[in-house]
């Protein structure tokens, strides 16, 4: 899935741009754990809904969110998301968005992961990044994780950072 990473703040007008975000990182080798009140599996659409405090697990990484919606493509002779024979193109998040791993916590009103393009969009009124006491908020954070680089939008307002002198690596 993916885990929230530091971002190294540099100033700008309307918007953060993040140096990296280096424990931002897809696991493919890892399994996956999840849990909801509800799983629907709409395989002719290609995609299945997990409703009802929504959990996923993946090593030292954990998601909440209410609802998250997975658009897969079938590989093979007609595989499935059941089966294990799909490969994700797409992760909607909704209902309040929590992601968790080590000391940095991520919380939104939904996300989206484009599997693709490795791009994750977390949105909200309020878009808030915790890593120890640095604390980043903002409406809108874009991640490509390709490349580590992230940005915090401030929507028309003004992105909001507290950085703890304390929290910086030991030379």
């Amino acid at each position: 899935m993916f885990a929230v990473g530091l971002i190294m703040a540099v100033p700008a007008a309307h918007a953060q741009q993040a140096e990296r975000m280096t424990g931002l990182a897809l696991s493919s080798d890892e399994p996956i754990q999840i849990e909801s009140d509800l799983l629907k599996i709409d395989e002719e659409a290609s995609k299945a809904t997990f409703t009802g405090n929504v959990k996923v697990v993946q090593g030292e990484t954990a998601l909440q969110a209410g609802e998250m919606i997975v658009y897969y493509t079938k590989s093979g002779s007609g595989g499935s998301v059941a089966s294990g024979a799909a490969d994700i193109r797409e992760i909607e998040l909704f209902k309040k968005v929590l992601i968790q791993s080590g000391t940095q916590t991520a919380t939104a009103d939904a996300g989206n992961f484009n599997m693709a393009d490795e791009v994750l969009v977390l949105t909200g009124e309020k878009v808030v990044l915790t890593d120890a006491d640095n604390v980043f908020i903002g409406c809108k954070l874009t991640v490509l994780m390709k490349t580590g680089q992230a940005t915090l939008d401030s929507c028309g307002g003004r992105v909001m950072i507290q950085l703890d002198p304390k929290s910086r690596p030991k030379k």
